[in-house]
């Protein structure tokens, strides 16, 4: 049965000349995205706890599984109400399942510290943002070899349905850190709405960000439900969110009766040991808290995907965002995990120096410490800002135990493993 939410405007590819199959398009984006290389490294890649120290963490690829069925379970609950839709006119759950998969791949080694760095590092080259590096990959480096295969032909709902932010870097008034897309993927951008005109209303302040189609905003709040909770059990977990400790946060909070229910469930599930089990259950809620509405904007004409927009019942949105500031301000901000963040600056800056040293400004003699594809890439960039974006994408690409392999090889003087070269 043809599905009429879409039309072929949503499953042009960009650059064309994919060859079609016994699978939808959208069925190709996931397939594309499940056999990457640069989405297995994701089992190697911090969510919140360093990726191997214990088998029961998560990792940026189990994270990336979650989201992907909440992200499926959304698309049939909404199914599943009737009106609008129905089973000729229904929002693609593979589509949407491709676009939770993808939403972490431009994430760097040792998780948000890592981003942090690596923005610190590029902001004179055009910055670094995870969603910004998502598109990269997808449309530039994820197939990328040297006979000049590039991407992986995405469709536009694909490529619109990771886009979280639209406004590019030059932009802003002032370089931001985050929330924002690379002036080179301009192109992109208008790849996404058709060479259409953007209004220029827009452009101002943070409404371009704000417009995403309805298939990114429900990757977006299944990212919301699987980590806000999820970073919750690892916690309690790791050791790192105890009763005790809650309890000295809470006493700092402004908790209101809404508040301290949602606190006095946690406590019993934590004492209870059904900890996972109660948030499985919150996660379900999150899902059923969802609805679609119909909007009017400059794309809602060419696309239902900007017809209907997704809306969170605000109770379940202040839950979210309590248990994700209780994580913050506990987890996040706790001295084992801001020692990962001095290591991840530590070796993000020195590896950055090295190879800015020996490929961008070399002195007499170059060392060629990068594997030889990445320094030929490098060396093919004309501009420094282009060999910073290499340096970059090499950065990037690395999971925590080949980035920390790699800086061992070059500071070490007694760790002597060739592994990881290539």
């Amino acid at each position: 049965m043809t599905n009429r939410f879409y039309n072929a405007f949503d499953g042009e590819t960009l650059g064309g000349g994919r060859k079609r199959d016994y699978r939808t398009p959208f069925q190709m984006d996931r397939d594309r995205i499940i056999h990457a290389h640069a989405f297995r490294k994701l089992q190697s890649k911090t969510q919140v706890f360093l990726s191997g120290e214990y088998d029961f963490y998560r990792t940026r690829l189990t994270h990336s599984m979650e989201v992907a069925q909440i992200g499926r379970s959304i698309c049939a609950w909404l199914r599943s109400r009737g009106a609008p839709l129905r089973d000729d006119f229904h929002i693609d759950s593979d589509l949407v399942e491709a676009v939770c998969l993808a939403h972490d791949l431009g994430h760097p080694p040792f998780g948000h510290s890592g981003e942090r760095t690596l923005q610190e590092l590029m902001i004179r080259w055009g910055g670094f943002e995870g969603n910004a590096q998502t598109l990269h990959l997808l449309t530039d480096t994820i197939y990328q070899n040297e006979s000049g295969v590039r991407g992986m032909t995405p469709t536009r709902a694909l490529l619109d349905g990771v886009l979280k932010y639209k406004k590019l870097f030059s932009e802003f008034p002032a370089p931001p850190t985050n929330h924002f897309l690379y002036d080179p993927q301009e192109r992109h951008r208008a790849f996404v709405f058709g060479d259409a005109t953007i209004p220029a209303e827009l452009h101002a302040g943070e409404k371009l960000n704000a417009l995403k189609s309805v298939e990114c905003q429900i990757m977006d709040w299944a990212d919301d439900a699987a980590y806000s909770l999820n970073d919750i059990v690892d916690g309690v977990k790791a050791g790192f969110l105890t009763l005790e400790r809650i309890e000295a946060w809470a006493a700092g909070e402004a908790i209101d009766p809404e508040r301290q229910h949602w606190l006095d469930e946690l406590f019993d599930a934590v004492r209870g040991d059904r900890l996972e089990s109660a948030m499985a259950q919150k996660i379900g809620g999150f899902i059923t808290a969802c609805r679609l509405r119909e909007r009017k904007n400059f794309m809602s004409a060419r696309t239902n995907r900007y017809r209907f927009e997704l809306i969170v019942a605000p109770a379940a949105e202040r839950e979210a965002a309590f248990y994700k500031k209780m994580a913050n301000d506990i987890i996040f901000e706790s001295p084992q995990l801001q020692q990962m963040e001095h290591k991840a600056r530590r070796v993000l800056f020195d590896l950055w120096d090295s190879c800015w040293r020996n490929y961008v400004e070399p002195g007499p003699r170059v060392i060629r410490i990068l594997p030889p594809r990445v320094g030929r890439l490098i060396d093919a960039e004309a501009t420094p800002a282009g060999k910073a974006r290499q340096i970059c994408d090499w950065l990037c690409g690395l999971t925590d135990g080949m980035i920390v392999r790699t800086y061992q090889r070059l500071f070490d003087p007694q760790f002597g493993s060739i592994r990881d070269l290539s």
